[in-house]
């Protein structure tokens, strides 16, 4: 409910009254907010919105995207159909008929969309709303060709942002780093990295194109290596980075990768060959275990004794050790059978622990 809104005692919410094809209120899309939320839209866009986005955008049948889009042009009419050339319509507003003029960076734009990733992947679809109503607005306010600019920056940097942040501890990493690679990133060229190895401390210097970033308990620069040994995609810890080198040597990136398809190899940020894993939480642990994703490609089952059963396939042993830890005795790892050896035994490479005789 807003601020300010009054309701009398013992009324039925006009909300409520009528219901459309797909079981929306009718009512709630005439109110003016949602009106002009749709035009900051209309005007935001500079190839138009069709029926259909509309539909997908506000949850409605084309029929209700058809009255929303008729109050858009009775209430502006300065609205237009774009000529697209195809069978599909798309209406949008001149640039000024809502704002002024006010610019805006692609850098402000990408932390927006990073902000709603990680609210829609921590459940907090309201508060992702609320941004999402934000960028319409900036995006309307903006010029032309300004829009244009910026849309082309932002789709290899949001392409770039694999976000799986979680919290607790963090590295320290210079924002002039980020910078540096951001800047790259959008104009497609390789880098010089000048790079400590975590585990040997030795220093290096080699040439990287970047993809993106995987950010979590470790934060990530992922590249592909054109060192003649590596010649593949490669991790760097973002905090071992000692300084970056924009190279003047455009890369063509590969339309094959996928930053999103990278990270779903691992359960974290670890890359490792993907294994089936299958996860069963007891009966006491299983509703709170049912509210959480665990991996894009899970699937729960509820038994008959009340348990839960989570199956999903990634690699990243020790990452999904760490988080079993927490559920302590109301979880049990029924696939691979030997996972837990596996954890043992990548323990003692990481951290070299010695066998302890008799």
């Amino acid at each position: 409910m807003y601020q300010g809104q009054s309701v009398l005692p013992c009324t039925e919410p006009a909300d409520t009254k009528r219901s459309g094809p797909r079981g929306e209120p009718l009512m709630r899309y005439e109110k003016p907010e949602s009106i002009f939320r749709l035009a900051l839209m209309m005007q935001g866009s500079a190839d138009g919105v069709s029926l259909q986005e509309i539909s997908v955008e506000f949850n409605v049948s084309r029929r209700t995207a058809e009255r929303m889009r008729d109050s858009v042009t009775r209430l502006f009419p300065q609205a237009v159909e774009v000529p697209t050339g195809e069978r599909m319509k798309r209406w949008r507003i001149p640039s000024g008929t809502l704002n002024g003029l006010t610019s805006f960076s692609t850098e402000e734009l990408t932390e927006l969309h990073n902000a709603i990733s990680i609210m829609q992947r921590d459940n907090l679809s309201p508060n992702s709303d609320i941004l999402r109503g934000l960028i319409f607005k900036l995006r309307a306010v903006m010029k032309p060709n300004e829009l244009r600019r910026v849309e082309t920056d932002l789709e290899p940097l949001l392409e770039a942002e694999g976000l799986a942040m979680r919290p607790g501890p963090r590295e320290i990493i210079s924002n002039q780093i980020l910078a540096n690679i951001r800047d790259a990133l959008i104009k497609g060229h390789k880098i010089r990295l000048h790079y400590r190895a975590r585990n040997t401390g030795k220093a290096s210097r080699q040439v990287v194109c970047p993809y993106g970033f995987l950010y979590g308990n470790r934060h990530y620069l992922v590249a592909y290596s054109l060192n003649p040994e590596v010649e593949d995609y490669r991790l760097f810890i973002l905090a071992n980075i000692e300084k970056v080198k924009i190279l003047d040597k455009p890369f063509a990136r590969d339309p094959a990768f996928s930053l999103k398809k990278y990270a779903e190899q691992s359960f974290g940020a670890f890359q490792e060959q993907p294994f089936q894993v299958a996860w069963k939480f007891s009966p006491k642990a299983a509703p709170e275990a049912q509210n959480f994703f665990f991996h894009p490609n899970q699937e729960k089952q509820i038994l008959n004794d009340g348990s839960l059963l989570v199956r999903f396939t990634a690699g990243g042993a020790l990452e999904m050790a760490w988080h079993l830890y927490t559920w302590g005795e109301q979880v049990e790892v029924l696939e691979p059978t030997d996972f837990w050896d596996r954890v043992d035994e990548q323990a003692e490479a990481i951290w070299d622990i010695p066998e302890v005789n008799g």
